[in-house]
């Protein structure tokens, strides 16, 4: 990025700066715009007046001038966002929209960077398309994506474009504060339908960005086991980064059961290595051939099984069983936000439909990292979970097959793909040391965000899951978004992980809530786990 002529004769009039070759904003910025997207419920930004102050804020923090901004700018704000805009479309600007804007902004330092990256031969060979400063005289082309321009002018909303050199080359005012300025100084009814057709614009091209999706129907079983579930779905492994864990040694929990009673699934571990952060394997069509009770210590094998599955077109049994591998003893590194995407990416590739991968693409597209001060990086949800087919082998007339999820492409061939859910249950939360109420509610996020009908949750009677159903009852009465889940987990996370609580998530929740969730909570911290 460095000694681009395009990118210098542009950066003084951008509101953050360039070093290492990577654009980034100033880590007070990148703050207060990551608690903007998090929307009302933590920001406390809710009306006019409240989101002139966060603007104040954050231009203070890019030290511009407060000459460069009309002191009528505040009282305009309260007065189009408060008193002019109906009730209902100033709520629904709060809560929808100024988050997705703040997430723009967040986001907009790499889409220049891939701007820049395409800008040379990316649209027409031998000609400069790069965003630039165009002198007098100068002829020119510039390629703007709709995305790129969306985020420019939330810059120009938050009146946060540098503007003191703008007048030396001659450019037109380019912050929005002077529209808000001439509403609040003088008011006619075209200046306030201006401003409607600029809050229009920002509203239709944040529904454009897929963030709103909604959870996925979640059941729970307080009593059963995964594998004796009856319905087409995926059944989860709670596997070891190593395929099989401790299958062949001493091991003796979930993974370990599962390959003993389901022996077909050790040759996976024939030929596929660790797992990394952004692999999960699938493994379709293994027939179980044993009958067991008991778990760890009381293992113990109990006769023949006789496997009733249907088959699929292949001459495979309908078992999908997909392997993801919790993070071993995280104690408070889990409460993180590297912990929370951690698990929440690892669980999605498990989770994600091959036949929906173009949806995915659409869903996740131009999901880059947000770079903060000093170039430090952080991965946006999600944005490690493309996965598909990349081997597979078959055997005899099972048709058994394995397949590690990573990047590729391929559908396999099964019935009623679209009605396949998620069969899981405490993962990570055993030997390898997680927090069971944490683990639940990102499991449910993935599961939505991979567009999963339907999840199935085994708590195994966990007494620390005791309120999963209240819990789930009340996010549902809620009408609660992942995306809307997954902000509040950051927050209560960040609580946690900052010992600003003790408490678990459900009772951080729900405080009625009546139950013994402090004590329950408190050793997920600092547990001692037996995984590694």
């Amino acid at each position: 990025m460095e000694k681009r002529e395009d990118l210098e004769s542009i950066l003084p009039f951008l509101p953050f700066s360039l070093r290492s070759s990577s654009l980034f904003w100033t880590a007070p910025v990148a703050e207060a715009l990551t608690d903007l997207s998090k929307g009302p419920y933590h920001s406390k930004i809710d009306s006019g007046e409240a989101l002139f102050i966060a603007i104040s804020d954050i231009r203070n923090s890019l030290s511009l001038p407060n000459f460069s901004i009309d002191t009528s700018a505040s009282q305009g704000f309260a007065l189009f966002f408060d008193d002019l805009l109906p009730r209902d479309e100033a709520a629904k600007w709060f809560k929808e929209v100024v988050p997705q804007l703040a997430n723009l902004l967040l986001r907009l330092p790499s889409l220049l960077e891939t701007h820049y990256e395409n800008a040379d031969d990316g649209v027409l060979k031998g000609v400069k398309t790069g965003l630039r400063l165009l002198e007098s005289q100068e002829p020119g082309i510039v390629f703007l994506r709709q995305e790129l321009i969306g985020a420019l002018l939330s810059c120009a909303l938050f009146c946060i474009f540098p503007t003191s050199n703008r007048g030396a080359k001659h450019l037109p005012m380019i912050n929005f504060d002077h529209l808000f300025v001439c509403l609040h100084d003088h008011y006619e009814e075209a200046l306030e339908n201006k401003l409607k057709c600029i809050v229009h614009y920002f509203g239709r091209i944040c529904s454009s960005i897929p963030s709103n999706i909604s959870l996925c129907h979640f059941e729970i079983s307080v009593s059963g086991l995964i594998e004796d579930q009856s319905r087409e779905a995926i059944e989860v492994d709670f596997a070891n980064m190593y395929l099989g864990g401790g299958a062949l040694v001493r091991g003796c929990v979930q993974e370990e059961i599962r390959f003993m009673i389901n022996p077909e699934l050790i040759a996976g571990m024939l030929f596929l290595p660790c797992m990394a952060d952004n692999e999960a394997i699938e493994i379709v069509g293994t027939e179980r051939f044993s009958s067991y009770a008991g778990y760890a210590s009381s293992f113990r094998f109990n006769g023949d099984y006789v496997d009733k599955k249907d088959i699929d077109v292949l001459g495979r049994r309908k078992t999908r069983i997909v392997a993801i591998d919790a993070l071993c003893c995280p104690g408070k590194s889990q409460y993180r936000l590297e912990g929370l995407l951690r698990e929440t990416n690892k669980a999605f590739c498990g989770f994600m439909d091959q036949c929906k991968r173009h949806q995915y693409q659409q869903l996740f597209k131009d999901d880059q990292t947000v770079k903060a001060t000093g170039g430090r990086s952080i991965v946006n949800l999600l944005s490690l979970g493309h996965t598909s087919t990349s081997s597979q082998a078959t055997e005899g007339t099972s048709g058994n097959q394995l397949a590690r999820n990573h990047k590729g492409h391929g559908c396999p061939p099964f019935d009623n793909q679209h009605e396949i859910g998620v069969v899981t249950g405490n993962w990570g939360c055993g030997a390898f040391g997680g927090d069971p109420q944490l683990k639940a509610m990102l499991q449910w996020i993935a599961a939505s965000q991979a567009m999963r009908p339907f999840i199935l949750y085994y708590t195994f009677g966990l007494e620390a899951l005791q309120m999963l159903e209240q819990v789930i009852q009340w996010i549902v009465s809620h009408k609660w978004t992942a995306g809307e889940l997954w902000n509040v987990l950051v927050e209560y996370s960040s609580q946690r992980s900052r010992e600003k609580t003790r408490v678990g998530f459900f009772n951080w929740l729900i405080p009625s809530l009546s139950s013994h969730d402090d004590m329950l909570n408190d050793s997920y911290d600092d547990r001692t786990c037996s995984c590694c």
